[in-house]
């Protein structure tokens, strides 16, 4: 039994459709014969893009041969916000609200990771309060992100309600700390180029505090609820296995490239901000399949509460924001520069090119659900329609960064 499946808390890459498959264009039905030497009729099948389990306006052109998967083309292109060109066309501070809407679970990373780029584009250094401030907001941020994908997933399954209200419950409690800190529940709006954008109100720490001390509870309650839960175990072990080479090759960031055990955290290898002065462990899997995406979040709530204790414990005061950073009327000089973060879904990541104007020449986002989605044909091959339906649902994605 592998170290990852005691561990309860205490092909080669596709990227879609090959050109040269007569089933390339879905275009009616292809005859094969089964191992009885009848043949019969391939079946296409489109998931989506309304579709109860597809995780937003997302559809895929499934091709199946009885229930088993032969081919799978994921087709984005229904939800298109622009973020990039409106980028080019608003000031730098104006874009931050824009970041809030790409992965809208997740907006405070958001923030965070491109005014990191605009940091490193200027030479603005944020303050000491301020680093930390960002630290606990986007570690909260991790844990309700992750228990709301294990509470989707568990949905996908056919546990429909309890997992995911549980996940809800604990989502509202965080969602109040950024309300009473922001004005927003969801789109805070909150990062600032040198620093954020107003001080942590009184009473907040004490709150905050009350909340990471009672998550380990609730994440215990969790895991009793559905770790070991028979119906979960056969969906999820040896279900969508991705391997460790294909998840290399192709780019995949995040706890789905931990899950197949590669041993990758940006806020291990950059040590951005100021991760380098907390102690967590970056859990690993062993298989690569479903049930190790699915503890992989599990594990990781727990590391950022390791993360959170130490920086509510540790925040000093001082000011929010560096006196010689520039928000209003910014005009970085002229360059190039790329920043990125370990956003809850992966490597988050921001390309800017400044002409010296008041506006980014080029913009561009890497965002990690967008090239997590890229192996989803690799890891459906094989499979039945019913498990596409939770590998989708393990890879963790918001179309509002797929397509952009």
């Amino acid at each position: 039994m592998s170290t990852l499946r005691k561990e309860i808390s205490n092909g080669s890459f596709c990227g879609g459709i090959d050109v040269d498959s007569p089933l390339r264009h879905f275009s009616g039905a292809t005859r094969t014969t089964n191992t009885n030497g009848f043949a019969h009729d391939l079946l296409e099948i489109s998931m989506g893009p309304h579709h109860p389990s597809t995780h937003g306006v997302f559809r895929m052109d499934v091709i199946v041969d009885g229930e088993e998967i032969v081919q799978l083309k994921p087709v984005f292109g229904y939800l298109h916000r622009n973020h990039e060109k409106l980028a080019e066309k608003n000031s730098y501070l104006g874009i931050i609200p824009y970041t809030d809407r790409l992965d809208y679970i997740c907006s405070m990373t958001n923030n965070w990771a491109y005014v990191l780029a605009v940091e490193k584009l200027s030479g603005f250094q944020a303050t000491e309060r301020a680093e930390y401030i960002r630290v606990i907001v986007s570690e909260l941020t991790r844990l309700f992100n992750h228990a709301c994908l294990v509470g989707f997933l568990l949905q996908d399954m056919g546990a429909l309600g309890t997992p995911l209200m549980y996940a809800f419950r604990e989502r509202e409690k965080i969602l109040d700390l950024f309300e009473s800190l922001t004005g927003s529940r969801m789109m805070c709006n909150y990062m600032r180029f040198g620093g954020v954008r107003c001080d942590l109100p009184e009473g907040w720490l004490d709150e905050a505090k009350k909340v990471v001390s009672d998550y380990p509870g609730f994440i215990d309650q969790f895991e009793a609820l559905i770790t070991g839960n028979e119906i979960l175990l056969a969906r999820s072990q040896g279900v969508g296995v991705l391997s460790r080479e294909l998840a290399i090759s192709a780019g995949v960031t995040g706890p789905m490239l931990r899950a197949s055990g590669v041993n990758y955290d940006i806020r291990k290898t950059d040590k951005y901000g100021i991760y380098s002065r907390f102690n967590f462990r970056v859990p690993l899997g062993d298989h690569g399949d479903v049930f190790d995406r699915y503890m992989i979040r599990v594990l990781e709530m727990r590391e950022s509460l390791k993360i959170l204790e130490q920086a509510l414990n540790q925040i000093p005061a001082g000011p929010i924001i560096d006196p010689k950073a520039k928000n209003r009327g910014l005009r970085p000089k002229a360059g190039e520069v790329y920043s990125r973060i370990e956003s809850p879904k992966g490597e988050l990541g921001f390309h800017i090119i400044s002409d010296g104007s008041a506006s980014p020449y080029r913009l561009h986002i890497r965002p990690p659900s967008l090239i997590n989605l890229t192996i989803l044909e690799d890891m459906c091959l094989g499979q039945t329609i019913a498990d596409a339906v939770i590998i989708l649902g393990s890879v963790d994605i918001v179309l509002g960064e797929v397509d952009r």
